[in-house]
C-alpha cells in the first residue's frame, strides 16, 4: 500500500509502471490540492487593503504561521519565494552583498563542493562578476562534509569570509550533513550560515531554530506541495540585499504579488509530511533497502554510492537509492528504463541532459568513467513494492543493452583471481 496521504497520480503515458524520481518532484498530497483549489476560487491580492485583499492577506499569514510551526521557526522569519533556486540565490547573493557592503574585506564564500547548482552557479556568478573568492570544501568518500573541513577553510582567513553554505541533505546521493556542527563552526567565527534544506524537509527532522542556521532554503514540491513556491527562512537579524525591487512584500526582501493558493498548499503539505515523517521514513527505508539489496545481488557489478546502512534513515535520506552501474552510461540506462516504464534520473533534474558527469560524484573522489554510470532512484509517499519490483524487472535487460556497443561485443565485469 502507498503511505499516508497517497493518491492516484495521472501520468501522461500509459507505459509508466514505476515513478522513482521523487527527489525531482513528488505528487501533490490531496490535502494540499484541496487547500490550493479552495483558494483558487477566491479573489484578492494579499497587498490590497479592501475586504478581498485582507482575506488573501489573512490566508498568507495563517499559512506562514502554520509553516513556521512545522519547521521550528518564527512566522516573521519565513519569506515566501518562487522556490528553492530563488531562495538559495537570495541567501547567497543577498548575504554576500550585505556583508561586503558593510566590510569590503568580506569577499570570500565557503561552500561545500556538493551543493545543488542553485547554490553552486550563484557562487560562480559572484566569482565571475563580483570579485568573490570561493573555497569549495570537499566531502569524504561517502559524501559527508565534516565540520573540521569547514573549520579549516574558514580559519585560514576568517575576517574575509562573508558566508558559509552547506546543504542539509544531498539531492543526489542522499547523505545527510552534520548541520548543527557546521553551524557552530561558522558562528564561532561570527559568520552567517546558510543551509539548503530542500531535500531534507519532510524526509528527516528539520528544526530551523535548533539547527543553528541563520538562513534556510525550503520548497513545496519536494514535500507534496505545488510547484513554483518556496521560502527562505531568515533570522530577523540576518542582513540581506534583495534580488528584486518594486514592492515591499516579505520584509522588503522579495517584492511581487504573493501566490496565495500555492502558499496555502505549501503550508498544508509541509505540515502533513512532517506529521507522518517517522512512519513514512520507516516505510521508505524498507523499500529503499530492498531495492538496493536486490540491485546489488543481480551480479552486474552494481555498487551503492554514499553512506548506506540497512535500516538507517538518519544519515541517508530514507527514500534515496543511488547506484553506480559499471560499463554503462547513466543517460542510456535512464532512457532504456524509461522505455520499460520506469522513471528515474541520473542526478539533479536541473542538470538533466548535460553530458558531463556529476560534480557531486567527482567531488566524492569517483573517477569520471565510474561517475557516468550513475542512477538516482528516489521513493516518496506514493511509492510501493510494485514500483521496486518494476525497476528490478527492467534493470537487467537495460544494463545488458546499455553495455552492448555497436561492434556487438559486451562489457564483462573483471573477475579477481
Amino acid at each position: 500500500m502507498a503511505g499516508p496521504g497517497s493518491l492516484t497520480v495521472t501520468i501522461p503515458t500509459s507505459q509508466v509502471t514505476a515513478y522513482l524520481d521523487h527527489a525531482a518532484t513528488t505528487p501533490m498530497l490531496p490535502s494540499a490540492v484541496a487547500a490550493m483549489t479552495e483558494q483558487l476560487g477566491t479573489v484578492g491580492n494579499a497587498s490590497s487593503l479592501h475586504t478581498a485583499g485582507r482575506g488573501a492577506g489573512r490566508a498568507v499569514e495563517e499559512a506562514r504561521e502554520r509553516l513556521a510551526r512545522t519547521i521550528g521557526a518564527r512566522p516573521s522569519e519565513v519569506i515566501f519565494t518562487s522556490g528553492g533556486t530563488e531562495s538559495d540565490n537570495l541567501a547567497v547573493s543577498g548575504t554576500f552583498a550585505a556583508r561586503r557592503e558593510a566590510d569590503p574585506r568580506r569577499d570570500h564564500i565557503v561552500a561545500s563542493a556538493i551543493e545543488h547548482h542553485a547554490v553552486r552557479d550563484c557562487v560562480e556568478h559572484l566569482v565571475a562578476r563580483h570579485g568573490a573568492r570561493v573555497t569549495w570544501v570537499e566531502p569524504d568518500a561517502e559524501g559527508v562534509v565534516s565540520a573540521a573541513a569547514v573549520r579549516e577553510a574558514v580559519a585560514a582567513d576568517p575576517a574575509s569570509v562573508a558566508l558559509v553554505t552547506v546543504m542539509w541533505a544531498s539531492n543526489e546521493v542522499g547523505t545527510v550533513q552534520p548541520v548543527r556542527e557546521i553551524a557552530a563552526v561558522a558562528h564561532e567565527f561570527d559568520i552567517p550560515f546558510h543551509v539548503d534544506a530542500v531535500q531534507a524537509l519532510g524526509h528527516v527532522p528539520v528544526d530551523f531554530s535548533g539547527s543553528g542556521a541563520d538562513l534556510m532554503t525550503i520548497t513545496a514540491h519536494k514535500t507534496g506541495g505545488p510547484l513554483g513556491v518556496g521560502a527562505l527562512v531568515a533570522r530577523r537579524d540576518a542582513r540581506l540585499v534583495p534580488l528584486t525591487f518594486g514592492g515591499n512584500q516579505e520584509r522588503h526582501l522579495r517584492g511581487g504579488t504573493l501566490n496565495v493558493p500555492a502558499i496555502r498548499g505549501f503550508a498544508v503539505a509541509a505540515q502533513e509530511s512532517v506529521a507522518v515523517l517517522d512512519a513514512e521514513s520507516e516505510r521508505l527505508v524498507v523499500l529503499r533497502d530492498r531495492l538496493i539489496t536486490a540491485a546489488l545481488a543481480l551480479g552486474h557489478g552494481i555498487t551503492v554510492t554514499g553512506h548506506w546502512e540497512a535500516g538507517d534513515g538518519i544519515r541517508r535520506l530514507p527514500g534515496n537509492a543511488h547506484l553506480l552501474v559499471p560499463g554503462c552510461d547513466g543517460d542510456s540506462l535512464l532512457h532504456l528504463l524509461d522505455a520499460a516504464g520506469v522513471e528515474c534520473s541520473t542526478g539533479s533534474a536541473c542538470q538533466a541532459g548535460l553530458p558531463q558527469p556529476s560534480h557531486v560524484l567527482l567531488a566524492m573522489g569517483l573517477a569520471e568513467e565510474r561517475a557516468r554510470g550513475a542512477l538516482r532512484l528516489t521513493l516518496g509517499h506514493t511509492s510501493t513494492d510494485a514500483d521496486v519490483d518494476a525497476f528490478l524487472r527492467a534493470l537487467p535487460a537495460a544494463v545488458e543493452r546499455a553495455r552492448r556497443p555497436r561492434n556487438g561485443t559486451t562489457w564483462r565485469p573483471r573477475v579477481r583471481s
